[in-house]
């Protein structure tokens, strides 16, 4: 079974490497940065084995539910690392040149799960670290903006199945960047964010979803 449609991305065998040019911060993409069949390995386990969670948001005087499942392993209230979070981990660590304690899972079912406009708030040390950020499933617009910077141009990056990217420590300091709904028809996508230091923020009060609604 095919499951994913990007066979090209990995005919060459190799990673594709991008540096994006912005200013006041630093964007890295690697392409097939896993391979099609550890990509897709990865994606059906984090899919079926992870326990995926539907929080609420408070939102002024409204409670919402976010538009995609959400897991968080590592630090002192996050699940244990699992031997497969582990692996991907060192794998990332070692491209990275960072060493991550905490793992933010999610998990956009379908084009209309998202992620509105936002940049990270400040971990538990008050300064910001680098994030790596790693894509299974299907492709997904990861777009990115200027805080203040009126001549700086929306970005918009195709994030695929297998792939890495690096956001340096100043990002979340000037840009914005979110995940859109689209009206296309796509499959799911599991994105991991690896993290130093990321505090629980309070706005969040956490439910386990039923087997049932989870995919």
């Amino acid at each position: 079974m095919q499951l994913f449609e990007d066979v090209a991305l990995f005919d060459e065998g190799k990673k594709r490497f991008q540096d994006f040019p912005l200013p006041d911060a630093r964007l890295q993409l690697w392409e097939q940065f896993f391979t099609k069949t550890d990509a897709d390995q990865f994606f059906r386990s984090l899919r079926d084995h992870t326990p995926w969670q539907q929080r609420l948001r408070k939102m002024y005087d409204k409670t919402l539910l976010d538009p995609r499942l959400t897991a968080f392993y590592g630090g002192a209230n996050g699940y244990e690392w699992t031997e497969e979070l582990i692996a991907i981990k060192i794998k990332v660590e070692a491209e990275c040149g960072i060493a991550f304690d905490r793992v933010l899972l999610n998990y956009y079912r379908d084009g209309s799960d998202s992620v509105a406009w936002h940049s990270d708030t400040l971990p538990a040390d008050g300064k910001h670290h680098p994030i790596a950020s790693i894509t299974y499933g299907e492709t997904r617009l990861f777009k990115v903006r200027h805080k203040s910077n009126k001549d700086f141009s929306q970005l918009s990056i195709p994030l695929t199945h297998g792939s890495l990217l690096l956001m340096s420590e100043t990002m979340q300091e000037h840009y914005e960047h979110h995940v859109p709904k689209t009206a296309r028809k796509v499959g799911g996508r599991i994105n991991l964010t690896f993290r130093i230091s990321e505090s629980i923020k309070p706005i969040y009060i956490s439910r386990i979803l039923p087997a049932s609604r989870q995919g």
